[in-house]
């Protein structure tokens, strides 16, 4: 918010150190995702897709978390993160859809959570099912309203609740990771090299894996996002790179040392959170309950974090006017409250979508990747803009040629990530985005300017004959969620 950052209850007033600025990016990263790790790739692949995918994923986020290391020094007076970038290198609607699609991936994400928390419980719960039961639905629905109702009277995570939720997220990860290397079982782990032959093609395999990697890295960006508040500029592209190396250790051990306990069909079986599973697997019952306890405390921290993340998005587009200005509208002094009613609804909305999916968390977690990629392709198209017009560089030559090469590795890796999602969540993120243009329009007269340039209304048309494919493809079963 305005007056107090969304992460680490501090004041804005105070400004964050590097040692602050990491533990936001590897807050910001480290939530659901990586206790559905084991099963996810389990179902898609053995050691040898998991090691190249973890590889390309390494890459290819690294040299995102280095765009956006270039953009914060390269651009400093961007500060609202990926939005900006979009807005600043291809305009106001590509901004729009940017400042949008930030949004709704937050919100969907979200989403994630109740599912997971749900499925946790329904361990021992059975009328909770996967966390897509009638009554998963309804109690999720309850939190959901629960947590605005706190947040929007100005509760937010103060330090001392992010220290625990940090706690509980960290101490599960490790512990389940050290013991996994104590028990691994080398003949378990080399039978599960290759896995069942039914995975299809190596590149098959890894393509399966990319969404998963897309949204266990989603925060990655978490420092540029308020890199307004660093102590020190550079700090902000340190903290993305530093948290991100540590953050990407810790997923693909946790993943790797999985298949060194169960076969990897076993793996695939387990209920979400499969992290819970495996060590249940190895030690016993008390495995699932640490996990899941764990689980449980930060999952709701991270909700509560990128609930007001969200939220401070659509605030933020409002005040630079390529929202509706009743976004704007805050409450107890910096709680943006209509942007945090309008995140609560999107997040209701996909809730009751997933009641109807087939598998509810891996929907909405695959939903999640696919609306984040299109803010991430414009971020690093506009690091390589820069590179390939030199702007900023004739004042600062340095570090042209490695820029240009980070640019358009980044480039090409979102692209790749939009080809291996598929046209099926490509179409159902075009349901979201092309009725969100209400929104820019609405913005656009409250200014008393023209709705539409020439090139904005091919973007429009684009977006909207995708959303009625999707539509389309949808009513007619070519695509199912």
């Amino acid at each position: 918010m305005t007056g107090t950052d969304t992460t680490t209850g501090t004041s804005t007033a105070q400004k964050l150190t590097l040692l602050t600025m990491v533990s936001m990016v590897v807050g910001s990263m480290v939530g659901a995702g990586v206790f559905s790790l084991p099963r996810r790739f389990a179902e898609e692949t053995g050691v040898y897709g998991a090691l190249i995918a973890w590889g390309i994923a390494g890459a290819g986020m690294l040299m995102l978390a280095f765009v956006f290391q270039t953009l914060a020094l390269r651009k400093p007076e961007l500060d609202a993160g990926v939005y900006a970038y979009a807005k600043a290198g291809f305009g106001e609607y590509l901004g729009f859809f940017s400042a949008f699609g930030y949004w709704a991936s937050a919100c969907v994400g979200n989403v994630t959570y109740w599912v997971l928390i749900m499925s946790t419980v329904g361990a021992i719960w059975p009328a909770l099912g996967d966390g897509d039961t009638a009554l998963a639905v309804l109690l999720s629905t309850v939190g959901i309203w629960i947590f605005f109702y706190l947040i929007q009277r100005g509760v937010k995570d103060a330090a001392a609740l992010n220290r625990v939720v940090t706690v509980a997220k960290v101490v599960p990860i490790v512990v389940f990771v050290l013991i996994a290397l104590f028990l691994l079982d080398p003949e378990v782990f080399a039978d599960n090299l290759s896995g069942p032959s039914s995975y299809g093609s190596l590149f098959e395999q890894v393509k399966g894996t990319m969404l998963v990697t897309v949204f266990v890295f989603l925060g990655v960006e978490g420092a540029s996002v308020y890199s307004r508040h660093a102590k020190r500029r550079q700090d902000v592209g340190r903290a993305t790179v530093l948290g991100f190396l540590g953050v990407f250790a810790t997923f693909a051990s946790v993943t790797i040392v999985s298949y060194g306990i169960l076969p990897s069909e076993e793996i695939a079986e387990l209920r979400q959170p499969s992290m819970g599973g495996v060590l249940e697997a190895a030690v016993g019952q008390w495995g699932m309950v640490f996990v899941s306890v764990g689980l449980i405390v930060s999952v709701l921290g991270a909700y509560l974090a990128w609930t007001l993340m969200a939220a401070e998005v659509l605030y933020v587009a409002a005040n630079d006017d390529d929202m509706p200005r009743f976004l704007r509208r805050t409450k107890h002094g910096d709680v943006p409250y209509n942007a945090l009613l309008l995140t609560s609804i999107l997040v209701q909305l996909v809730l009751i979508v997933t009641y109807f999916s087939e598998d509810a968390f891996n929907f909405a977690l695959d939903l999640t990747s696919a609306l984040s990629l299109i803010p991430f392709l414009l971020a690093a198209a506009y690091a390589l803009k820069l590179a390939l017009t030199r702007e900023t560089y004739a004042e600062r030559p340095e570090g042209h040629g490695r820029e240009l090469t980070v640019g358009a590795i980044a480039v090409a890796y979102t692209i790749f990530l939009l080809v291996a999602a598929g046209p099926k969540f490509l179409l159902v993120s075009l349901i979201l985005y092309a009725p969100a243009t209400l929104l820019f329009v609405q913005a656009r007269r409250e200014q008393g300017r023209r709705l539409f340039s020439g090139r904005e209304l091919v973007i429009l048309a684009v977006s909207v004959i995708g959303a009625v494919a999707g539509v389309v493809a949808l009513a007619a079963g070519w695509i199912s969620i």
